[in-house]
């Protein structure tokens, strides 16, 4: 500070006209040999008093930036969990894309150079170029959150998108297990476990818990509870071992009923299929609702249901649209086509329907 102060003298000592009214304040004598000292003087009380309030303006200042940082950093224990305090907006229901159309009507792509095909004979092409082509070209699928455990009780948690129902009576669903060449016997937990106890849970997958879903598909090594891992909860299931997720709105108790393996050209195991009996249902009261006739079924524009596409990419099932069956005549049922036609708008887009639709009886 005092290096500071002896720096800005020069200065002050060209300027110390500007500083005559200082003499008056500060008492200092007004004869004519003492003039420019005296100036010079109170130039130099002025600069000391000016450098102290700057510091001290600094300071303040330099504090306050320092307590306003303080106060942004959250500490673990005022750690929020960001799907508590997001909004969600459930999936609404739309006209299907194309109203206007009729029984006959041509419907192309309309993509630029749709007619062109680039062809791909599966038998001589590499299995790792091939994985990107089918994961991309069969999109959207759904995800079987599969829960499982060994012998010991520990609980093995994994989502695989080769996974479908098969059938309703009775309730059959299949999953896709590709083998792992990084594993010794090329085998999952998931399927050693279910191989080894005969039961698994299937948990459907919502949005709200994507992240943490995500998280389990690690390839981490066996004995790891991805479920805990992942910060999710199990509930215990009423016939199977396996526990649920709770943060799941949909689960199936299942057991296994057959295992079917797929060989490749070397005749090595690839891909275990593994089909299961679903036993128990579990719906959750918020995504529980009743077709027109009163059955029970799942209400999509609330479960949020996740799909996985090509890559790293998922989707969302933000909008929703229904069209009926034709008969056996290609009929539709009354006034649907007539309906369709009122909602077209005359510059192409498309009216949107006044709130959801009933929900219909689902159709397999």
């Amino acid at each position: 500070s005092v290096c500071r102060m002896v720096a800005t003298l020069p200065y002050l000592y060209a300027h110390r006209c500007r500083f005559q009214s200082v003499v008056c304040s500060l008492h200092l004598p007004t004869s004519k040999p003492c003039k420019s000292m005296a100036a010079f003087a109170g130039a130099l009380a002025l600069g000391a008093a000016s450098a102290l309030g700057i510091r001290e303006i600094l300071v303040r200042f330099v504090r306050g930036q320092r307590r306003k940082g303080t106060n942004n950093v959250k500490h673990s224990s005022d750690h929020v969990n960001p799907t508590s305090q997001s909004s969600w907006n459930p999936a609404k229901h739309v006209p299907h894309p194309h109203p206007g159309w009729r029984p006959g009507d041509s419907q192309p792509c309309p993509l630029p150079d749709a007619t062109n095909f680039l062809a791909v004979d599966a038998d001589v092409t590499p299995s790792s170029e091939l994985y990107p082509l089918v994961i991309s070209a069969v999109v959207p699928r759904p995800i079987a959150f599969v829960s499982t455990v060994d012998a010991d009780g520990t609980v093995n948690l994994s989502p695989y998108s080769f996974f479908n129902a098969m059938g309703f009576n009775p309730p059959t669903v299949a999953i896709g297990l590709c083998h792992s060449p990084g594993r010794p016997d090329g085998k999952k937990d998931t399927l050693h476990n279910i191989e080894l106890t005969g039961e698994f849970v299937v948990n459907i997958i919502s949005e709200w818990f994507i992240e943490a879903a995500n998280h389990t598909c690690g390839d981490y090594p066996p004995g790891v509870d991805e479920m805990r891992l992942a910060g999710l909860t199990p509930l215990p299931s009423t016939k199977v071992r396996p526990p649920r997720v709770a943060e799941s709105a949909v689960h199936m108790e299942c057991k296994l009923r057959h295992i079917h393996h797929v060989h490749d050209a070397s005749g090595a195991v690839s891909t275990s299929i593994v089909i299961g009996q679903v036993l128990a249902y579990h719906i959750s009261s918020a995504v529980a609702a009743r077709s027109p006739s009163g059955k029970l079924v799942v209400d999509l524009t609330r479960l949020a249901p996740v799909a996985r596409c090509g890559g790293f990419t998922y989707a969302r099932a933000s909008e929703l649209y229904d069209m009926p069956r034709p008969d056996r005549e290609g009929r539709y049922p009354q006034g649907f086509l007539q309906e369709q036609r009122q909602q077209e708008q005359p510059q192409g887009g498309f009216a949107m329907l006044n709130g959801p639709k009933p929900l219909q009886q689902p159709q397999h």
